[in-house]
């Protein structure tokens, strides 16, 4: 081989190993390099991301709040929408109108107009009706007490004014003054004319505050019971007012910061309890017969008798045993006229001094037997006081063989006939514990201190002022007149413990306080405790007063209440009875309740409006406001 082929042979081999090698260094810089390059890539892809998705979520972000501000147009329609006063024509382009409906019984979605019912209704009162009540039996006042028409037998129609109606007089002008045209009955004034209970006057009642056992005025009576019951001092708060007439002992309380609820029989008496009502003063229609008092044990503060015709001896003392039922351990009871004082009056009274003489023995005996301490006798007025402990008495009561009522029995009243037995008194939750009045408003009440009510806590009493505070507080919002004093007597039908009552308190206003019989907890003794008054009562039946005696109605879950146990329709047939023309009405319940009764009341003559809940469109209790139309008898239209 030659040397230079050798030559070739080996540079040329040699050569192409560095060739090889520096490719192979080149490769591995440009790999190098490539896989550097694309490292810092992926850094900024990655810093890149995640500033998109943080601008992202705070773009969201900000939109979110924007639209929950409601300035959104989406939220600003949705806000325009629910709101009452609109007509719903946010977007006029849109065609609401559906163009392909099928058939089906439209019955249940007419309204129902309700036609007025005849003239000789406008004073009816179907729990106590005059030809209904000549059916039963007289003795023991039998006849007097609660009879409703059968559910067939209910009016289908609206009770009419009669002509002439106008609205009451504010107080206090009412306590004195009742247009003549609102009960035109003048035989009160015939009757007790010398007695000064009312005078005819033009075209008005006036109402001196004479009585038949206070000649002088009622204002100088009650300045006697002062000189014995400490009502100046707020411990004597609740008043019960038995055979009641024209109510001007509870007339003239009111000024000293006490309330009373007097009741009286639609009897011969005509209207009685209507006065009173006209006057402003919390009145039903009642007696004393044998059915127990609609009223909680232990609830009144006084209870007063002015030649009252009850007699209190009789039955072994049956009619003094229930007002033991219902006077707070404490409390006074007041009795004036025959028999007391009989020695000096048996001739004026002109009945035998031997039977007087017998009458108050009886009397006696009974209250020693209730454990009533006798505190004074003045002139024709006596008055005992129930002591707060029965433990002095309670050999007298086991010698004398009478019973001791079941406590579960002392509150369930409703229908329920008097007993026999003397109410136990429990010393560690009545009126040693109550503050005097108005503290007593929102004090703790010794049935809820006690943890007598079952799930009623402190705390939930607490909860409950608050809540209803904040309702009210919506309700003078939606109408102005509530503080003004256009609405003196105030009807409502399911109080709870109170509240509404208490939050709206005012000398220029009351509130009776119903708990409905079928409520899920008796609270009406708790409303009592707070020195506010009520009754229990059955919405399926008509309530125990007169027409048109209530200026303001206000109802919170009562048709959830009574769903499926008595018709929608009759309930509101008897709001609008005791309703007065021109009265106002707010009721609170859930969305669809709320929607069926707004559309039933649009065929009973009255205005109404359906406003959200205060805490907003989204909850779904609602708050329907009405007013009722003014028309009289013999109107076919309405009309100022």
């Amino acid at each position: 081989m030659s040397k230079r082929r050798i030559y070739d042979s080996i540079f040329g081999s040699e050569h192409l190993r560095r060739v090889r090698g520096k490719a192979s260094v080149d490769v591995t810089v440009q790999v190098a390099m490539a896989n550097k390059f694309h490292s810092g890539d992926s850094r900024i892809r990655s810093s890149l991301s995640i500033f998109i998705v943080s601008g992202l979520c705070l773009f969201f972000y900000i939109l979110g709040a924007w639209q929950k501000s409601g300035i959104g147009r989406g939220d600003s329609i949705a806000l325009k929408v629910t709101q009452t006063a609109t007509n719903c024509n946010i977007l006029p382009n849109l065609d609401f109108e559906t163009h392909h409906v099928g058939e089906a019984d439209e019955s249940d979605s007419k309204i129902v107009t309700y036609k007025p019912c005849h003239a000789r209704y406008t004073d009816y009162t179907p729990c106590h009706d005059q030809n209904r009540a000549m059916t039963f039996p007289r003795e023991n006042m039998i006849y007097r007490e609660r009879h409703c028409p059968p559910e067939g037998e209910n009016l289908h129609c609206l009770i009419p004014a009669p002509q002439g109606y106008v609205t009451p007089f504010p107080w206090p002008k009412s306590r004195d003054y009742v247009p003549f045209a609102n009960a035109p009955y003048k035989s009160l004034t015939v009757e007790k004319a010398i007695q000064n209970w009312v005078q005819y006057e033009g075209n008005v009642f006036r109402f001196p505050g004479g009585g038949t056992q206070f000649p002088q005025g009622a204002d100088k009576y009650i300045d006697d019971l002062a000189s014995v019951i400490p009502i100046a001092d707020g411990t004597v708060r609740t008043a019960l007012d038995t055979g009641c007439g024209v109510a001007s002992w509870g007339a003239y309380l009111w000024k000293r910061n006490v309330i009373a609820m007097s009741f009286a029989p639609r009897d011969s008496h005509e209207a009685q309890v209507q006065f009173a009502l006209e006057r402003g003063v919390p009145a039903v229609i009642g007696v004393l017969g044998t059915i127990k008092m609609p009223y909680p044990s232990a609830a009144f503060d006084m209870a007063h008798c002015s030649r009252c015709l009850i007699p209190w001896g009789a039955n072994d003392g049956l009619y003094m045993k229930e007002v033991d039922r219902v006077l707070r351990p404490g409390g006074y009871w007041v009795l004036s006229g025959p028999p007391i004082n009989w020695k000096t009056n048996y001739v004026a009274w002109k009945r035998p001094k031997e039977e007087l003489e017998e009458e108050q023995r009886k009397i006696e005996d009974i209250a020693k037997l209730l454990c009533w301490e006798k505190k004074s006798e003045h002139g024709e007025i006596a008055v005992w006081q129930k002591l707060k402990s029965s433990d002095s008495c309670r050999a007298a009561q086991e010698n004398s063989g009478v019973e001791t009522c079941q406590p579960e029995d002392a509150d369930n009243v409703w229908y329920k006939k008097m007993e026999q037995c003397i109410t136990a008194t429990n010393t560690g939750d009545n009126s040693q514990d109550l503050k005097p009045f108005p503290e007593r408003l929102y004090a703790i009440p010794p049935r809820i201190a006690s943890g007598s009510i079952s799930g009623v806590l402190v705390q939930t009493y607490e909860e409950d002022n608050k809540q209803w505070k904040k309702h009210v507080s919506a309700y003078r919002k939606i109408n102005k007149l509530i503080d003004t004093g256009r609405y003196r007597n105030i009807l409502d039908m399911n109080a709870g413990l109170g509240g509404f009552a208490a939050a709206l308190h005012s000398p220029k206003s009351w509130v009776m306080n119903v708990v409905p019989t079928i409520a899920e907890k008796n609270t009406l003794g708790v409303i009592y405790e707070r020195g506010l008054i009520g009754i229990y009562h059955d919405w399926c039946e008509a309530f125990s007063t007169y027409p048109r005696t209530y200026d303001l109605i206000h109802g919170d879950g009562v048709f959830s209440l009574y769903k499926d146990k008595c018709e929608l329709e009759d309930i509101l047939l008897e709001m609008d009875r005791i309703l007065r023309p021109e009265g106002a009405v707010i009721l609170r319940d859930e969305v669809d309740l709320i929607v069926k009764v707004k559309k039933m009341i649009g065929g009973m003559r009255w205005d109404a409006k359906l406003v959200d809940h205060e805490d907003g469109p989204l909850v779904p209790q609602k708050i329907l406001v009405a007013v009722k139309q003014y028309w009289v008898g013999g109107n076919s239209t309405s009309g100022n």
